[in-house]
């Protein structure tokens, strides 16, 4: 027997409701009003799980709305339409069909809400669980209909971040014990930053700047336009220092031990080592330890899981790598009928 109220997720009912476009969903208290109460099945998000943030929620609600758009268009599943009655029940179960770190929860959720708010939603994992082959996620019932609607679309969120987190959780292991953090870039799909980024934290990652609004990172093509050298460098943090606001962070990228030279003295908060050699890391950290050791060292360009040990084992405080978003393979995942 499906209940809305799962083991896990029976706390939410004591939790503010906000309406949304995709019916309602369980929020933290947000005010002093008293609940709507609601006769009609609610899908409610997992708040007391880890949910996404109020920007999390806005992004997503903008893929789900386009992804709607384009797969259901102003007709509808026309297949289940012809051959599934109106009414028919359904359930059926969101199965791992390999190993891996689950992500992507609350985006299934908003989908089968955008779909039909009538559907009964009930997550037995949490997002950043471990997986294996066989392992049941969630639950869904409902209307046969809006389950076979909403599948192809949850699926596609669920596989996708929880690609991203399996990819983002096997570079984190392979620096285990050290005391140097994996981090993403801003090499994600236009529209699924926000969502990808929250993929990386689920497997363990950290975020590096949401967008170039976020802080100032002074880059190589940033020194070109410059006219390069050390007078560029030093022209270039000069301005980014004088342009940093509280609590924002000044970044700078070198490429050689000649230009960390001169980037240290200015002691900005963290430098990028971009494509040096492992030789060359470890005689980086040597000096920033003797003549800046408040400054952070990230290390980037080329990282791979088989070099990231190594590159961690330098001494470097960060490691940064597109690749945790740019080149996630979905993880498999199926949505299993039950009779």
């Amino acid at each position: 027997m499906f209940s809305l109220y799962s083991t896990r997720v029976g706390r939410a009912r004591d939790s503010q409701l906000r309406e949304t476009d995709f019916g309602y969903f369980a929020m933290p208290l947000i005010s002093s009003r008293k609940p709507k109460r609601q006769s009609r099945p609610l899908l409610w998000s997992y708040c007391e799980l880890i949910m996404f943030s109020a920007a999390e929620i806005k992004a997503c609600r903008r893929l789900v709305e386009l992804a709607l758009e384009e797969d259901l268009g102003t007709s509808g599943d026309l297949t289940s339409q012809a051959v599934i009655a109106r009414e028919q029940p359904g359930r059926a179960a969101f199965v791992a069909r390999t190993r891996g770190i689950l992500a992507g929860l609350p985006a299934v959720s908003m989908v089968l809400g955008a779909v039909d708010p009538q559907l009964l939603f009930e997550p037995k994992l949490e997002d950043g669980n471990s997986l294996v082959a066989g392992a049941e996620i969630a639950y869904v019932a409902g209307r046969m209909r809006s389950i076979l609607a909403a599948e192809r679309i949850a699926l596609n969120f669920l596989q996708h971040l929880s690609g991203i987190s399996t990819q983002t959780r096997l570079y984190v292991d392979a620096v285990a014990g050290l005391t140097c953090q994996i981090l993403d870039t801003r090499k994600t799909l236009p529209g699924w930053r926000l969502l990808e980024k929250y993929a990386v934290r689920q497997g363990g990652g950290h975020n590096h700047r949401l967008g170039l609004q976020d802080g100032i990172l002074i880059k190589d093509n940033h020194l070109a336009a410059l006219g390069g050298g050390p007078p560029a460098l030093q022209a270039a943090i000069a301005k980014g220092l004088a342009a940093i606001v509280h609590p924002m962070i000044l970044e700078i990228e070198v490429d050689s031990l000649d230009q960390l030279d001169i980037v240290l003295p200015c002691r900005p908060d963290i430098i990028l080592l971009d494509n040096m050699t492992p030789e060359e890391l470890r005689e980086a950290v040597v000096q920033r330890d003797r003549l800046a050791p408040q400054v952070l060292l990230e290390a980037s360009g080329g990282i791979t899981l088989e070099t990231v040990r190594t590159v961690a084992e330098c001494g470097v405080n960060r490691i940064s790598v597109g690749a945790l978003t740019h080149s996630a393979r979905a993880l498999d995942i199926a949505l299993d009928y039950m009779n």
